[in-house]
């Protein structure tokens, strides 16, 4: 829906890697292990960027609204790419609100797959949080707000920041 509120351009860095690869992320973390998925994942963030600063078939400035998967900016490279070279809109979300919106989900997400799910999250993201807010130029807390909210919200602060 954001995408659309914006009218621009969309893609999943995990879609990416899947079409790259023919195969699902759960299977590259399953065969060859996070650090090759890790280096996968860092190759194909440069290109996308790479591609879409380069392109000439659409207008210079026009966004590229680019979903990255919850570890990407934790490979220090990554991070750097991600902050320099985008504007990063870290959405910020409690550990209860991401165990109800993951719950189902779990199975496709290697790093998710645990049987006590609330303590994996608790503990990715005390691993992760001063990562993301470092490399965030903007923090939108999503905690009981929709969809269209968050997008909004997004736009207006938007027009304020600058990476």
């Amino acid at each position: 829906i954001f995408p659309m509120l914006l009218c621009c351009p969309f893609m999943d860095l995990d879609a990416e890697i899947e079409a790259r690869c023919c195969c699902a992320v759960a299977d590259i973390f399953a065969h060859d292990g996070e650090t090759e998925f890790r280096r996968i994942e860092k190759e194909t963030l440069s290109d996308i960027l790479s591609a879409h600063a380069q392109d000439t078939s659409i207008p210079a400035n026009t966004t590229l609204v680019l979903a990255l998967g919850g570890g990407a900016v934790m490979t220090p490279e990554c991070e750097k790419m991600v902050h320099e070279q985008t504007v990063c809109v870290y959405l910020r979300t409690s550990v209860d609100e991401l165990v109800a919106r993951l719950t189902d989900e779990s199975a496709g997400r290697p790093l998710l797959a645990a049987s006590d799910l609330k303590t994996r999250i608790e503990t990715l993201m005390s691993l992760r949080m001063e990562t993301y807010e470092r490399t965030a130029h903007l923090i939108i807390d999503t905690d009981s707000k929709t969809i269209d909210e968050v997008g909004k919200e997004i736009i207006t602060r938007m027009a304020t920041c600058k990476p």
